[in-house]
């Protein structure tokens, strides 16, 4: 008999600790998938500012058409994304237009100096500023989620109920070799 409570003790522990994995587990999935909703708050702010953005600097950059029909294209490619994955790589994109209409625009000093399009800048800023903030709080939560994926024992019950490894939101490698090469400053 009491060898029988001790198997019957050791099996309801096994069970509560199982139960507890995999409760964990879909606490750190939606965790996650909360802290994307967040991102996605942000990333409609900017998709809300970018036609007003391309509208107010079209008169000015008559030669630099290529320039805004990829950040209008890049802006349609990121709303139509489904996947939390899909978006994270059509918003790479989208960040890398916006880099080159940036660009684009330091050629235009009276397009600088309207209000219209300073206000903007100042409204996209503002909001890439919450993005940053937002994507932090996702990659530290994906993090988290790919953590107990992979850890022994957690591993083994993601593994049985299909939980995997998710994709941080990170700038793609042309996004970073831009990033990290020095500005070029001219007083000319």
């Amino acid at each position: 008999m009491n060898a029988g409570l001790i198997i019957l003790g050791v099996v309801v522990l096994m069970v509560i600790i199982f139960v507890s994995m995999y409760n964990k587990l879909v606490r750190l999935r939606n965790n996650r998938e909360n802290a994307f909703a967040d991102i996605d708050v942000q990333l409609q702010q900017r998709h809300d500012l970018i036609p007003q953005l391309v509208e107010s600097v079209k008169g000015y950059m008559e030669h630099e058409s290529g320039v805004l029909t990829r950040v209008t294209e890049a802006r349609a490619a990121a709303m139509g994304a489904s996947s939390i994955n899909d978006k994270i790589k059509a918003e790479n994109q989208l960040t890398s237009a916006l880099g080159g209409l940036n660009v684009a625009v330091e050629a235009y000093p009276d397009l600088k100096a309207s209000q219209n399009f300073m206000q903007l800048q100042n409204e996209i800023s503002d909001v890439e500023n919450k993005l940053a903030a937002v994507r932090r709080y996702f990659n530290s939560a994906t993090r988290e989620f790919n953590n107990a994926v992979e850890v022994f024992p957690s591993n083994l019950i993601a593994g049985m109920f299909k939980f995997n490894k998710e994709e941080m939101f990170e700038i793609d490698e042309s996004e970073r070799e831009t990033l990290e090469k020095p500005p070029k400053i001219s007083f000319n």
